[in-house]
């Protein structure tokens, strides 16, 4: 399998930093830094917070409302109501990366993560992904694990070198993705089919879900292909990081073959 030639970070820092106050995180916005999580007290109002709203809803910068109360865990300074996470990655598009990889002729592998929330898992995810070639990882703006210095540690420092694309919605992106040509594969033991019985050959996007509810109904509902790995233990269960593994070098042993 060709490797897609991923773009070089211009940053690689280990560290997320914190910007606070509502002017502060203003202008982090303004000047593009990419925002991890965004915490806003509840209540806030006012002329500035307006202005901080719509500069918000203009940029698609996610957030939480949160109580005073857990922000002044996070900082003993003069936050006014409003802390951001600067993320050490830069997100990119799916929709702007998928043309460049047909453009280069190869064979899209794209792994999406619905709902894994655990940083180490992301982490361990990436590292396997970025070593066996998958062209990029998809994850929601909300309910996905935050790239942080557990993740980038984990990953070995995967997270800087394998495309990270970041969507409001994993289901329309999901629809682009087939009207792209690419084959959904949802790993899920809502099946009988095994994943060493699907094709991966072609164009295709291994969707993996949160442990504990695996990947949603939406997802599922518009896959080509549902796919489980067979189990012969009494556990009957896989961490999402290891499952990942298996699921990707299959694809990429079927891609070798002579």
């Amino acid at each position: 399998m060709q490797q897609f030639q991923r773009r070089e970070r211009p940053e690689k820092r280990e560290t997320n930093q914190m910007v606070f106050g509502i002017r502060a995180v203003m202008e982090a916005i303004d000047s593009g830094r990419e925002i991890e999580s965004l915490f806003v007290q509840r209540g806030l109002s006012g002329t500035l917070f307006a202005e901080f709203k719509a500069l918000i809803k203009e940029h698609n910068v996610a957030y939480q409302q949160v109580p005073i109360e857990k922000l002044n865990r996070i900082t003993k300074k003069n936050h006014q109501g409003i802390i951001a996470v600067i993320s050490p990655i830069i997100y990119q598009n799916i929709e702007d990366l998928l043309p460049v990889i047909y453009e280069k002729g190869e064979t899209p592998l794209l792994l999406m993560l619905d709902g894994v929330t655990d940083v180490r898992n992301m982490g361990a995810i990436a590292r396997t992904a970025e070593c066996a070639g998958v062209h990029a990882i998809i994850v929601p703006k909300k309910g996905s694990a935050e790239i942080n210095p557990d993740a980038i540690k984990t990953s070995a420092g995967a997270l800087f070198k394998i495309p990270v694309c970041r969507h409001d919605s994993l289901s329309k992106t999901a629809k682009f993705l087939i009207d792209s040509g690419v084959q959904l594969v949802v790993s899920t033991e809502k099946t009988k089919e095994s994943i060493y019985d699907v094709d991966y050959t072609g164009p295709s996007c291994v969707i993996m879900g949160a442990e504990d509810v695996g990947v949603s109904d939406d997802l599922i509902r518009i896959s080509d292909k549902l796919a489980k790995i067979p189990m012969f233990g009494e556990i009957g269960s896989l961490n999402v990081s290891v499952s990942a593994a298996v699921v990707i070098y299959e694809a990429i042993r079927q891609r070798n073959i002579d």
